[in-house]
């Protein structure tokens, strides 16, 4: 009987989302071409299954090639248009807050929680985006962040003369260890080490089944999530104490004394008067910005050089000059940084080539019109970074790695800034870009300064449900002779 139900309810359903496709292409023949895939799974499992393997282009260039740069899909349960030529992506990341509004799946927004930069909207994204792209600007970082982020990378790196190290993990340390020193002037110690093994549990969850079950792996990144929240609400208590105690309540008044405050710090004399959820919210999801994708293009970065010796050899170069003016363990300064010329090229085609971030979910708040076509109200729209900037129409030998094309310009294009999005742009344009390159440039420099490397066994990229690599890039380290 139960069976005979729920085939009959299945029967019901498959027939009313057959139903709804019928009815959209009825009602909207404007919107883009494409298909709707199978009810209610859509076109999801094909998505998937292409970003698990090291390939996942032939999911959105066989659809390109039948309807064009704009096309319809069915994916995580909506009816979205994918989008990958660049005026097109350009135009939706200019219209955010008029157009088109972010939107993301569930399990991503409940675990960062519904302060966060990433899901607020309007006035108050503005102001908390304005102040943390404050704290993370050229001179901020130049006065204030860099001489710990040349000392916590070198810290770091102590220990693996001789060893067998995973790279992706040992640079997800030093990336965590550098965000909660930006945030919170916490050095790394056992309570940084305790918050960092449960963020890892959190960010796993984040492309999961959002089922609540303890179980399950959203299951354990929600516990996680509830520690790593109590850890962080125990610091905000803690500093609003000592405001208290030493006075410090009242407003800075002068922009010398607010460039010696931390993010913590600024939160807490906002004129805004967030509360301790607000704050806890808003350090948790830039903890989750400043660590997962800086340190995976840490990792990228020596796996693409690995296996181009051209392009390491004039890293090592570069920074064996830069070296070679300094004394024996005199830190990095900023004008060294300034001086690295070749390491922002590798950046920048590491960033093409990875697309850390594959591109951004929006939704229309209105019909928009669009290279001809209506993007239905309430629709999702998947701006893909990772088409244009693997698109050959628009780069020379578009999928291969060439960090020295950033040396003249190799684009097909007369506009970069619209093909070439890595950290977004528009209103969500990502505050810590500057912060980023700075950080993997010190990285690098003391690498390929301090050490040689090889492969210890062969790894490959994987794209679900992060870029990153599938073995975490295991490396064999030897310490190189002192410059």
């Amino acid at each position: 009987m139960a069976v005979s139900l729920l085939a009959a309810l299945f029967v019901v359903l498959l027939g009313l989302g057959l139903l709804l496709r019928l009815s959209l292409r009825r009602r909207r023949s404007d919107i883009p071409p494409g298909s709707l895939g199978l009810p209610f799974v859509g076109e999801t499992l094909q998505l998937i299954a292409a970003y698990k393997t090291e390939n996942p282009e032939p999911f959105i260039d066989a659809r390109v090639r039948r309807y064009g740069r704009l096309f319809t899909t069915h994916v995580f349960g909506e009816p979205t248009v994918f989008i990958t030529d660049p005026d097109s992506n350009r135009f939706v990341l200019q219209n955010e807050g008029k157009l088109f509004e972010c939107s993301y799946p569930s399990s991503i927004s409940n675990l960062l929680g519904r302060h966060s930069l990433l899901l607020m909207k309007g006035n108050l994204h503005k102001k908390m985006h304005s102040l943390t792209m404050s704290f993370a600007n050229s001179t901020i970082i130049r006065d204030h962040l860099f001489v710990d982020i040349d000392r916590l990378v070198r810290y770091n790196m102590d220990t693996w003369d001789g060893r067998r190290i995973l790279l992706q993990d040992e640079a997800k340390k030093i990336t965590f260890e550098l965000t909660m020193k930006q945030l919170m002037s916490v050095d790394p110690g056992e309570w940084t080490e305790r918050l960092r093994k449960e963020y890892l549990l959190l960010i796993e969850g984040f492309f999961s089944l959002p089922v609540p079950l303890f179980f399950t792996t959203y299951g354990r990144a929600l516990k996680a999530r509830t520690k790593v929240a109590d850890a962080l609400r125990s610091m905000v208590r803690e500093r609003r104490r000592e405001a208290i105690a030493t006075g410090r309540e009242e407003k800075y008044e002068d922009e010398v004394e607010k460039k010696k405050k931390d993010m913590l710090g600024a939160l807490l004399e906002s004129e805004e008067g967030f509360s301790e959820e607000e704050t806890v919210d808003f350090l948790l999801a830039l903890l989750v910005a400043g660590y997962e994708t800086t340190s995976t293009i840490m990792t990228l970065a020596v796996k693409f050089l690995s296996e181009a010796p051209a392009a390491l050899s004039l890293l090592k170069e570069e920074h064996d000059g830069i070296r070679g003016k300094k004394k024996p363990g005199e830190s990095l300064d900023w004008s060294d940084y300034k001086s690295m010329p070749f390491t922002q090229c590798v950046i920048n085609e590491t960033l093409r080539v990875a697309n850390i971030i594959s591109g951004v979910f929006r939704r229309a708040v209105s019909d928009v019109q669009i290279k001809g076509y209506t993007i239905p109200k309430g629709w999702k729209v998947f701006a893909s970074f990772r088409a244009v900037h693997l698109d050959y129409d628009v780069y020379k030998d578009a999928r291969s790695f060439n960090p020295w094309r950033w040396q003249t310009s190799n684009s097909t294009t007369s506009s970069p800034g619209n093909i070439y999005t890595p950290f977004g742009g528009g209103p969500r344009l990502c505050p810590g870009y500057e912060l980023a390159r700075v950080e993997i440039s010190v990285f690098l420099h003391h690498l390929v300064t301090s050490f040689s490397w090889e492969a210890a066994e062969e790894d490959k990229l994987v794209f679900f449900p992060t870029t990153r690599t599938q073995k975490r890039y295991p490396i064999n380290v030897r310490r190189r002779k002192t410059l």
